[in-house]
């Protein structure tokens, strides 16, 4: 596949827009659910103003009243259209997508049509703490494939685990986070097509969440799972919501590959009626008419990067940071500062800083923090200066 990389915009970093005083004034779980001497630096939504065209795109529907219900294939088309700009993948069929409400609720639907009742899931610990909790709202068993040392997949403990999954009899899936929440791992394109052999081999079914693909560092290219050889049988949930900050506007597309398409076509109707239609019209116009903010925001994240290796290489030193590449997040170790298994904890009640625990993204998490670096230099700067002031 050839893809376009990261290109100079023209347009403002959108990471230098906002000032904390204005960040405060927003009534998000971001900026709600901490006192305000408290800095948050967790959860996953970005410190910049909306791309343009998806501003004009949701004030045009408003004007208009058109606030219904969604309808017709305009994100699909879309979204297949940056795949094959951004990424290379032409083969993005849009007769095997559909709509779903958000990624994790596309997530639970795509697992309840492979798998049933006390089948297990496989996931790759640490990892993105929904996966436990929707899984296991769903009445599925997580069965753990934890990451190496190194952050990436371990095929050998995958295809145990594939083997122990499919033991029983039953179905099984693997929920595979791609690019990986919240080591920022970029799987590439050998590591997926070993994933897809594996499964082939062991009869389980990958569901791949993509939600920060368009989120890679520079010089880092992201690899569409079902882009790969042996992945046919595939499922992929993909969405403009990290990317473009737009996780209160709700709309997904689910992605079926060749062999998973009678699948797809099993997902009940109603399924698609959850969907925001205003954030379906949102969404289209960011993977359209965004693509210069977007690239505007990779620069201002590639910045936001090398600083925050800097800041701690100055005031935390014992913070191990393994150099991420792709998402707008960072997985700290914190184990040399001997913080207990929450160093979270910690640099919230000491420094006013709010940060993820680690223990929540499961085995590997304990004694590490993710840290939120879609923001401005001056507030990353000021969530190290908290985290060192905690240790005094």
């Amino acid at each position: 596949m050839t893809r376009i990389p990261h290109e100079s915009s023209g347009e403002p970093n959108p990471l230098r827009a906002l000032t904390l005083d204005r960040l405060r004034r927003r009534t998000s779980m971001k900026w709600r659910t901490y006192p305000d001497d408290v800095l948050p630096l967790w959860v996953a939504e970005m410190d910049v103003p909306l791309a343009e065209p998806v501003v004009r795109a949701v004030g045009d529907a408003l004007a208009l009243g058109d606030t219904g219900y969604p309808a017709g294939t305009g994100y699909a088309e879309a979204l297949a259209a940056f795949a094959a700009k951004r990424w290379g993948w032409h083969a993005l069929a849009v007769e095997r997508t559909a709509i779903v409400p958000d990624v994790m609720l596309g997530v639970v639907e795509m697992l309840k049509l492979v798998t049933g009742p006390g089948d297990p899931v496989v996931v790759n610990p640490p990892v993105y703490p929904p996966f436990f909790q929707f899984v296991e709202h769903m009445d599925r068993r997580i069965a753990e494939a934890p990451l190496g040392t190194d952050g990436r997949l371990d095929l050998d403990v995958l295809e145990t685990a594939y083997r122990r999954a499919v033991a029983g009899g039953g179905r099984a899936a693997h929920l595979l986070c791609s690019p990986h929440n919240p080591t920022g791992t970029v799987h590439t394109a050998a590591e997926l097509a070993a994933v897809a052999a594996l499964a082939d081999r062991y009869g389980v079914r990958v569901v791949a969440d993509e939600i920060h693909a368009p989120l890679t560092a520079g010089g880092v290219d992201f690899v569409p799972y079902l882009s790969v050889p042996g992945a046919d049988s595939g499922l992929s949930l993909m969405s403009a919501s990290k990317a473009w900050n737009l996780a209160g506007l709700k709309a997904a597309l689910a992605v079926a590959g060749p062999a998973a398409e009678a699948d797809l076509a099993a997902l009940p109707e109603e399924v698609g009626h959850g969907p925001s239609h205003v954030g379906v019209i949102a969404h289209t116009a960011a993977l359209r008419d965004g693509t210069a903010w977007l690239d505007a925001l990779l620069g201002g994240l590639d910045d936001n990067r090398r600083l925050l290796a800097a800041l701690l290489a100055d005031r935390l030193p014992g913070v191990v940071l393994r150099p991420a590449e792709g998402t707008y997040l960072a997985w700290l170790d914190c184990r040399a500062l001997d913080l207990g298994d929450d160093p979270a904890r910690v640099f919230l009640e000491r420094g006013r800083v709010a940060l993820s625990p680690g223990p929540d993204f499961g085995t590997g998490g304990a004694g590490h923090v993710r840290l939120n670096l879609g923001t401005s230099p001056e507030i990353l700067a000021e969530g190290v200066r908290r985290m060192a002031s905690a240790l005094r």
